[in-house]
C-alpha cells in the first residue's frame, strides 16, 4: 500500500525555539524519500505553535527540488484564506516543476484564531471554499480560472505554466457533516481522514461517502487517504508510553487550538456540528475527551502497527497511510527514533501489502 509521512512544525517542548523545530522538522524531511516514503505531505496554519506552516506550497516546492518521485501533498491548503488565483497559479508552478507529483488536499478552515487573523467572516467560509474550489480545480483542468459567483468574481485569466496534467482523480478534501460531503463529492474529490470520530463512524461514513460519489459520478472515489500521528517503539511498555504522553499532549494542541470548549463555534454558520462536540466535552469531561481524541491515533509496537494499519486501510477502502512523526512536544531525538523504527520494522511489511492499493487510484471494497 502507498505509505507517505507528514510534517508538523508543532512547538509544544519548553525551551525549544520555533527556528529548531523548523530545523527538526526538514531533518526528518530529507529521510522520506530516501527510507521509502512514497509521499511528503504538511497542513496549512497560522499565527500560534499549534503548527507553524504558513504556505504548504512554498515548503513542498523546496521539496520538490530535493526529491525525485516522492510525491508532495498538502493536508490541506485552506482555501476561504487564500486569493485563489494564487493558490492555482502556486499548485500549478509546484505541479510543474516537479513532475506532476501534487496531491491536493484542501479544506474550508476551523480555527477561529485564523479566521480572525486574516480579518475573515467564518460564517462564510462554506460558500466560499465552494466558490473558490471549483473555480481551482476547473482552472487546472483548463489552464485558465475565472467564477462568476456570489462572494467571488474572477475575470478570465490564464495559468502558466499551467498543471503538468489533470488533478482529477488526486484532489481530496476533509469532510465532517453530511453536508461538507455532498460538496466534496460533488466537486469530486476524494476523502482525506483525519481522525476525530469514533472508529465505527468513520468507516461508515466513509462507505456513504463513496455510495453518494457513485451517486453523482457513477464511478468510484479516489481512494481515501489516511492520516495518522504516529508512536511506535519494539518496547511494548516504551511503546504506550509514547501515546500516553505525545498523542495525548497533541489532542490536547487540538482541543485549545479549535476552541473547541468554546461555545463560539455553536453560532456560527456552517460549524453547526461543533455543538454535539461541546456537548459531549461537557457531559464526559475534557480529560476523557482528550484521552479519546489520543486513542484514535494508531501506535504500539511495529508488529501491532502494522496490523491496526492494514486492518483500517482495509476497512475504509483506502489507498494508504499518512504517517506524522513530530507533534506533542517530542523532542527531536525520539521522533527520531520513531521514524528509525517505524521505517525498519514497520514500513517494508505495509508496502509488501496490497501492492495496488495506492494514493489517487480508484476507492477500493473493504
Amino acid at each position: 500500500m502507498h505509505v507517505g509521512m507528514g510534517l508538523f512544525f508543532q512547538g509544544l517542548e519548553e525551551g525549544r525555539d520555533d527556528h529548531d523545530v523548523v530545523r527538526g522538522g526538514l531533518a526528518l524531511a530529507d529521510q522520506a524519500e530516501p527510507r521509502g516514503f512514497g509521499s511528503i505531505w504538511t497542513a496549512e496554519h497560522h499565527f500560534t505553535r499549534y503548527h507553524m506552516m504558513p504556505n504548504p506550497a512554498q515548503l513542498l516546492t523546496w521539496l520538490a527540488g530535493r526529491t525525485t518521485h516522492a510525491r508532495l501533498g498538502t493536508m490541506v491548503v485552506v482555501l476561504p484564506w487564500h486569493d485563489p488565483v494564487r493558490v492555482a497559479e502556486e499548485i500549478a508552478w509546484l505541479d510543474s516543476v516537479s513532475g506532476g507529483r501534487v496531491v491536493l488536499g484542501l479544506g474550508r478552515g476551523l480555527g477561529s484564531i485564523e479566521f480572525d487573523g486574516f480579518r475573515l467572516e467564518m460564517g462564510e467560509s462554506r460558500q466560499r471554499f465552494v466558490e473558490y474550489a471549483t473555480a481551482i480545480s476547473g482552472a487546472f483542468e483548463t489552464g485558465a480560472i475565472e467564477a462568476d459567483g456570489e462572494l467571488y468574481r474572477q475575470p478570465r485569466a490564464e495559468l502558466h505554466p499551467a498543471a503538468f496534467t489533470t488533478f482529477r482523480g488526486r484532489t481530496y478534501a476533509s469532510a465532517v457533516s453530511p453536508e461538507s460531503a455532498r460538496i466534496m463529492a460533488t466537486l469530486g474529490y476524494g476523502l482525506m481522514l483525519i481522525a476525530q470520530k469514533p472508529w465505527e463512524v468513520t468507516v461508515r461514513e466513509t462507505a456513504e461517502y463513496r455510495a453518494l460519489f457513485q451517486e453523482i459520478h457513477k464511478a468510484e472515489p479516489p481512494a481515501p487517504v489516511l492520516v495518522n500521528f504516529t508512536t511506535v517503539d519494539p518496547d511494548p511498555g516504551r511503546a504506550r508510553a509514547l501515546h500516553d504522553e505525545y498523542a495525548v499532549a497533541y489532542a490536547r494542541s487540538t482541543i485549545d487550538h479549535y476552541a473547541f470548549t468554546d461555545e463560539r463555534l455553536e453560532h456560527v454558520p456552517g460549524y453547526e456540528y461543533y455543538a454535539g462536540l461541546r456537548r459531549n466535552i461537557a457531559k464526559h469531561g475534557l480529560p476523557a475527551f482528550n484521552r479519546f481524541l489520543a486513542d484514535l491515533q494508531m501506535g504500539g509496537t511495529p508488529d501491532e502497527l502494522v496490523e491496526q494499519t492494514v486492518e483500517r486501510v482495509r476497512a475504509l477502502g483506502a489507498g494508504g497511510v499518512v504517517n506524522l512523526f513530530a507533534f506533542g512536544g517530542m523532542p527531536q531525538h525520539v521522533a527520531q527514533r520513531s521514524l528509525d523504527v517505524y521505517a525498519e520494522q514497520v514500513l517494508p511489511k505495509l508496502l509488501a501489502t496490497d501492492p495496488h492499493r495506492d494514493i489517487g487510484a480508484p476507492a477500493q471494497s473493504a
